[in-house]
C-alpha cells in the first residue's frame, strides 16, 4: 500500500474527503474525538485535527456544536453543497454522453482591478471541465449554461460574462482544438499509473480476512481500519481526476484512453472495501456518541 505521504495530502483535503465519502449522509455532527481517531490513521496528529477543524469552521465549511467540554463538528449548508457537487462528479460524471458536435462557449472580460474574480472564474471553469481557447474564451462540449450562470451570479460578474453555443468551422482540426484546450496525454498517463497501482492493491484486498455479507473470509491480511484507510486513499486520489477530467465525448478522446478502465477499477475496488470500511467508521462514531450519553463518571473514565 502506498504510504500516505506519497500522495502529498493536505490536512483540509483529508477532512473534506472524510466528510464527503463517509460522513456526508450522517445527520448528527461528529465528536472531535472520533474525528481524531479516524484522521489519525492518515497521519494527522490530534493538534493538527483540532487546528484544521477550527480553520474550516472559520471558513464556513464546518459548524461546531459545543456541549460542555466536548465539541462536535458537522457540515454547514455551504460545505454540504460543495461535497454533494463533488460526489456527483466523482460517481456520476458526464461520461460517454451523446454529442451533436456543437460547443458551448464562455467568454468574459473582467477588469484588471477585479482580477481576483477573474481567477476565481477560471478555477471554477476548470472544475466544470472547460478548456481555454484564449485567456477570455473557454469551451466545453457539454451544456454548462446553468452552472456558469450560477457561478457568475455568485461572483456577481454577470455583466462581464457571455455564453454561446456554436459549431467549430476551422481553421484547426477538432483534434488540434482538443490538444490546445486540454492536456489529455498527461491525464492519460496519470490514469495508467492509477490503474497499475490500485489493481495490485485490489488483488491483495480480495484475499483479506475481513468478513463480508457474502460470508467469505479468506486468509487474514487486513483489519477494518485498514479497509477504511485503503478506501480513503483510493477516493482521495481518484477525486483528483474528477476535478481535472473534462469527460469529453468518446469521439474526442485519443486512442488508448484509460479513463473508463480507471473508472471501472475505482467502482469495483470501492465496492469491495465499502462494507468493512463503513462498519469501522460507524463504530468509531458510535463510540463518540456513547460517551455523550454515558453517565458522568463513566464518560470521564472513557475520555
Amino acid at each position: 500500500m502506498a504510504h500516505l505521504e506519497d500522495h502529498s495530502l493536505r490536512s483540509q483535503d483529508l477532512v473534506f474527503t472524510l466528510y464527503g465519502d463517509y460522513l456526508l449522509n450522517r445527520e448528527a455532527p461528529v465528536r472531535v474525538g472520533s474525528l481524531i481517531t479516524l484522521l489519525g490513521h492518515l497521519g494527522m496528529s490530534p493538534m493538527a485535527v483540532r487546528t484544521t477543524l477550527s480553520r474550516m469552521t472559520h471558513k464556513g465549511w464546518l459548524a461546531v456544536d459545543r456541549r460542555g467540554t466536548r465539541s462536535y463538528y458537522g457540515l454547514t449548508r455551504r460545505g454540504r453543497r460543495l461535497l454533494e457537487e463533488g460526489r456527483q462528479r466523482i460517481y456520476h460524471p458526464p461520461r460517454d454522453e451523446p454529442w451533436d458536435g456543437s460547443w458551448h462557449l464562455v467568454a468574459y472580460s473582467i477588469p484588471e482591478r477585479r482580477r481576483h474574480l477573474r481567477d476565481s472564474l477560471r478555477v471554477k471553469l476548470l472544475s466544470l471541465g472547460c478548456g481555454a481557447v484564449t485567456n477570455g474564451l473557454w469551451i466545453s462540449p457539454h451544456d454548462v449554461r446553468a452552472e456558469v450562470e450560477q457561478i457568475a451570479q455568485t461572483l456577481r460578474i454577470e455583466r462581464h460574462v457571455e455564453i454561446f453555443r456554436g459549431e467549430h468551422l476551422g481553421f484547426s482540426s477538432v483534434a488540434q482544438l482538443v490538444d490546445q484546450c486540454w492536456d489529455l496525454p498527461q491525464l492519460n498517463r496519470r490514469y495508467d499509473a492509477f490503474i497499475t497501482r490500485w489493481t495490485a492493491n485490489r488483488e491483495r484486498c480480495r484475499e483479506c480476512g475481513i468478513p463480508h455479507a457474502r460470508g467469505r473470509a479468506l486468509p487474514p491480511c487486513a483489519t477494518p481500519a485498514d479497509c477504511f484507510v485503503r478506501r480513503f486513499l483510493l477516493v482521495h486520489e481518484y477525486r483528483g481526476f474528477a476535478l481535472e477530467d473534462p469527460y469529453l465525448p468518446r469521439q474526442l478522446l485519443p486512442d488508448g484512453w484509460k479513463g473508463n478502465e480507471a473508472a471501472r477499477l475505482f467502482a469495483e475496488y470501492h465496492a469491495l472495501l465499502t462494507e468493512p470500511a463503513e462498519r469501522y467508521v460507524d463504530s468509531v462514531c458510535a463510540a463518540g456518541d456513547q460517551i455523550e450519553t454515558a453517565e458522568p463518571s463513566a464518560a470521564a473514565a472513557a475520555m
